[in-house]
């Protein structure tokens, strides 16, 4: 039985990256733009590559919600903990860069970055540390309870 952590963990990251993929949405032509022309005007690369970029992260997060939330993994808890880390230094960045794209694609990245945070900080609870070292073989409900 997974513990209540973790079973908050799954939902907020998953609303995290739900959030993140409508802000991409919403900003999709900004993000184009900006990507095909640099200082002298050449190519940079197209939607083509944007949109493999996007399939790649959506896959990499969803590999680690996976074995995080339903393997147990510490060592995905901590590839996740560094990627999130990673984001909150991007979204820092974001704030210090006056060609950064601001307005509601600012305010959605800075949401779903603090939910990945309060998601990572889940982890570290004791239940669901427990959970993770015990590579889900302990949960707070004692399997044995119907028998």
């Amino acid at each position: 039985m997974r513990p209540q952590s973790i079973e908050l963990f799954e939902k907020v990251y998953l609303g995290s990256i739900a959030l993140g993929l409508v802000n991409t949405a919403f900003s999709w032509g900004a993000l184009t733009a900006s990507l095909k022309t640099v200082g002298d005007g050449a190519m940079t690369m197209g939607p083509g590559v944007m949109v493999g970029s996007i399939v790649m992260g959506l896959i990499i997060s969803l590999l680690l919600w996976f074995f995080i939330a339903r393997r147990a993994s510490n060592v995905a808890k901590w590839i996740f903990v560094v990627i999130t880390a990673i984001g909150v230094f991007g979204v820092l960045s974001s704030l210090a860069n006056p060609l950064a794209s601001k307005g509601l694609t600012m305010i959605g990245g800075m949401i779903a970055t603090a939910l990945q945070v309060f998601a990572a900080w889940l982890l570290f609870k004791p239940d669901a540390a427990a959970w993770l070292e015990s590579k889900g073989a302990n949960g707070p409900g004692d399997p044995n309870t119907f028998d």
